[in-house]
């Protein structure tokens, strides 16, 4: 059933108020009612829309997450395209994606979490890593089939090229903290030099 605009607010502003919540002080010590002040909602209201914080935690979660994948589509790759302009023009919108200090805090709560939610960590990683990995194999699939790579396994592949952009800066972030992002400049040589390495082994 389609939601009203007013419920649709009001449940903006509880997704709202439980992120802010939940970063600021942790899953266990955030209380429903914490959370319905916050959003200035009633708690019958607030249990309404999730029926307990745990419901709440993963609706936010698995939110975020395919939210932030929505906003690196596949992309339609030009007759003639050069595979490095190719690459480097999606995986640098790929790694702008995942750096986001609002993801990337939102990952390490559900880390922390890990043990209580298996299921939501799994979640996290079937819309985020893995989803971002088929995408880049999608994407390699159709380079191998024009002739400008020569790729025998692609999912392999496809890791591999995946890892080569994420691993230092997303690890960086995750254990160091938003100062440790790199910045416009960094990025792009993050992805120039991993699309290069790329091609030195799989390029025509």
């Amino acid at each position: 059933m389609d939601l009203r605009p007013s419920s649709i607010a009001k449940r903006e502003r509880i997704l709202e108020a439980a992120e802010a919540r939940f970063l600021e002080v942790g899953f266990d010590a955030v209380t429903m009612a914490d959370i319905a002040e916050r959003a200035d909602v009633a708690k019958q209201t607030l249990y309404a829309h999730f029926g307990s914080k745990e419901a709440l935690f993963v609706g936010l979660v698995t939110g975020i997450t395919t939210g932030t994948s929505a906003q690196v589509q596949p992309v339609e790759v030009p007759d003639g395209a050069a595979a490095a302009d190719v690459l480097e023009a999606y995986l640098a919108r790929q790694l702008d994606a995942v750096l986001q200090p609002r993801v990337l805090a939102v990952r390490r709560l559900v880390i922390g979490e890990v043990v209580r939610f298996p299921a939501l960590a799994e979640a996290l990683w079937h819309h985020g890593p893995r989803l971002g990995i088929e995408r880049i194999g999608a994407l390699l699939a159709v380079l191998v089939e024009r002739g400008a790579l020569h790729v025998s396994d692609v999912p392999a592949a496809a890791t591999q090229l995946n890892w080569l952009v994420m691993g230092e800066p997303v690890n960086a972030a995750m254990l160091r903290g938003d100062a440790a992002l790199p910045s416009a400049r960094e990025r792009a040589a993050i992805v120039q030099g991993a699309v290069r390495v790329f091609l030195a082994a799989y390029g025509t």
